[in-house]
Order: C-alpha cells, then structure tokens, then sequence
C-alpha cells in the first residue's frame, strides 16, 4: 500500500553501478528520485490504518529520523471522514553522501575513487574500461597497487619472454597467476598491438614463458643420431625448439602408441629416418614445425573414427603426408580382432583420400567392432607393410 525501506533499497541499490561509472570523469547526478505508486483518494478510508503505520515506518528510516539516506516530500489531502493528512508525493536521495550511508558504502564508495586517481596519475588508458567496469574495480579492491604495477612492466616490457615467476616486480610470486582474468582484460587495452588475440592462455596471450608441451622422438637411423645427438636416438623436446630443428632425414613417421608390436618404441632402425610419438590429437603440437613440411610423412594410427580425424589433421598441415596400415584390406585381415570404439559427430574430413573416406564412413556406420588397435596387427604383417610403405 505504501512504499517500504526495504523496496527503496531494492529501487536505489540499481543505481550504484551507474553511480561510480559516472565518478570515472564526472560528478555523480543528484538528487534521485525513487518512482513508487502514490496513495488513491479512493484507498484511503478502508485502508488507513495499514497506510498509516506504513507512513509511519517509512518515516522512521528517513533522513529526518536518522541523519541521512531517503528524504520524504508530504503533500496534503482533505477528507471528510479522516480528516487533514499528509502523504509521500516525493522521496529521494538529496545527495551522493546521503545514497552512500543508507547503502553502507562510504568506504567502498572512497576507495574506488582512490582507483580512479591512481588510474588517472599512471594509467589514464584505462579510464574508459573502469568507466564501463566499475564493479570489476569494486570487486578487485585492496589489489590495485599490484595491479597497476604488472600494468606498468607490461606496458615497458611488452614482449618479455621471462616465467611468469621471473618478472621482477615487489609482488607475491602467485599475484598474476590468482588474477589472471583482471589482468588479462587491463593487458588487452594498454599492450594492444603485442597482443596475440587468437592464444587463450595467458602465458602466451602475453609472450610469457610456459612449460611447454614435450615432443618425443626417435632418430631411426644411427648415423644421425651419432652426428647430431652423441648417439643419443631417444629425446623429448620442447615443442617451440623441436620447431627449430632441422634434422637431415628423408623420412619422418608418426605413431600413436608406445608400446606393443612395431610402433614407437619398437620400430627399427632404419635408415635417413626418424620417428615422432603422435598422442593422438596431440598431433597439433607439429603444426608449427615447418621444416617437416619437405620430409616425407607416414602416420599410422588406430583404424577407428578418431584415427582417420587425426590423419586428416595431421595432413591438413602437411598434405604429403601418407597413412600405413589404415585401409580396408588390413581392417578386414583383422576385423575378427576389432573392438567397439568411441562414437564421433564428424561425417566429413577434408583431408582424407576417396579410400580413406570410403573406410571411415564404413567405421561410422558399424554399431559395434568398428576400431581396431595398432597393437591387434601381427608382426610380421607390420613390418611388411611398413618396408612396402618405405620403398614406395
């Protein structure tokens, strides 16, 4: 019937995030008004008593009352029956100071700005995204000075090509890596041009060291791995200096499993090759190493649905690449040997041959017994398919 503490609370807390964007650059508006329906002449006999205790409360938690928060205009009705009263025809908050003390947030409120001035002394760029973020600056309150500072190398380091633990800055050593979605958004604006846009991670979002993902690899042929490697024919690199080599081989093949018959831990030495341990979808790691892109490349992987996925991915890199043991005559020679392999969504790869397409259409139509494992295929069967794939 009439308008509680408790809705004025409601009605004005929505206020607040308009209220500290507008303290970025200006001086917030006041006064604000509060809409809330009025008392009908026609309400007012049958209902005058709740309307009174209602009038009553609301003045009790008023600024005439307390000090501060929401005042109250009365206007003045003449009735037959109740006689002269008085009813809210207005309520606001008169000023910035009288809205922060009803909200509890003077503090809040006090620091914030503090933000803002430190924002306007060392990184005025950042003004339009606290003016559009206020309450990401409330939320990170207390942090701002360590903010400011990884902001501040960022900006005189762009490119640092250091762990994150290693930048030197007088701040916890986990500060960045527990705020990396704050900083991330700050780093966005004032690093703009040296951003890498299409990394999600952090690290490399921001040209940051990482622990990087680890290729492994065999060198096949002895004499390589004498010359280049002290004999060494076992190695697990970084991925961004395994895209720094250039190792003299014609032939490079990539396998999925580690263990069990000729795969990669059990392929022999073979002459002007090598061997790279693919981990399934991990193929992705190859991409960027270019100077595979003049080898010869043989994959073999599962026949299932997800082994021809990565065939075609790995191809879509390098399109000489070639597939072993992933065609119709070897799934039939051992289809007694299949299993029942994970499902997929794909229906189409770009990169496979008409063949290929042909068998994994084939796998995906079958409900059962459609993956068999490179581990399935005999021995002597693999080496005579590997050493035909080799002099082709």
């Amino acid at each position: 019937m009439i308008i509680q503490p408790e809705e004025i609370w409601t009605k004005a807390s929505r206020w607040y995030k308009d209220i500290l964007a507008s303290s970025v650059r200006d001086t917030p508006e006041f006064p604000r008004f509060i809409s809330f329906g009025k008392v009908k002449a026609k309400d007012t006999l049958d209902n005058f008593p709740l309307i009174r205790d209602g009038i009553e409360v609301l003045i009790n938690e008023s600024k005439d009352k307390k000090g501060y928060g929401y005042t109250i205009e009365f206007i003045q009705r003449n009735d037959q029956k109740i006689g002269t009263q008085n009813f809210p025809d207005k309520i606001f908050f008169e000023t910035l100071d009288d809205y922060l003390k009803f909200f509890r947030k003077e503090k809040e409120y006090e620091h914030f700005i503090i933000v803002v001035q430190k924002l306007t002394n060392d990184l005025p760029q950042l003004l339009p995204w606290a003016k559009s973020n206020p309450m990401k600056v409330i939320d990170n309150l207390g942090k701002w000075d360590d903010l400011i500072k990884v902001c501040k190398y960022f900006l005189e380091n762009p490119r640092p090509n250091i762990y994150i633990r290693e930048i030197p800055l007088d701040i916890s050593t986990k500060f960045i890596e527990e705020n990396t979605p704050i900083i991330r958004a700050l780093l966005d604006i004032i690093i703009e041009e040296h951003v890498n846009r299409d990394e999600n991670d952090f690290r490399k979002r921001f040209n940051l060291k990482y622990d990087e993902p680890l290729i492994r690899v065999r060198i096949l042929d002895p004499g390589i791995a004498q010359e280049f490697f002290s004999g060494i024919d076992d190695l697990s690199i970084p991925q961004s200096q395994f895209n720094q080599l250039d190792i003299p081989c014609k032939r490079v093949f990539v396998l999925e499993n580690k263990i069990n018959v000729l795969n990669f831990l059990t392929i022999p030495s073979m002459g002007d090759s090598m061997a790279i341990f693919g981990k399934g979808f991990g193929v992705g790691t190859l991409k960027g190493a270019a100077w595979l892109a003049n080898k010869q490349i043989i994959y073999w992987g599962d026949i299932d649905p997800h082994g021809f996925q990565i065939l075609s991915q790995i191809r879509g890199y390098f399109p000489q690449t070639r597939s072993c043991m992933m065609d119709l005559d070897t799934f039939r020679e051992f289809e007694e040997l299949a299993t029942t392999g994970a499902c997929t969504d794909v229906t189409e790869l770009e990169h496979l041959t008409p063949e290929e397409h042909l068998l994994f259409n084939h796998l995906c139509s079958l409900e059962t017994n459609n993956r068999l494992e490179q581990e399935k295929i005999h021995h002597r069967y693999v080496l005579k398919k590997i050493y035909e794939t080799v002099d082709v």
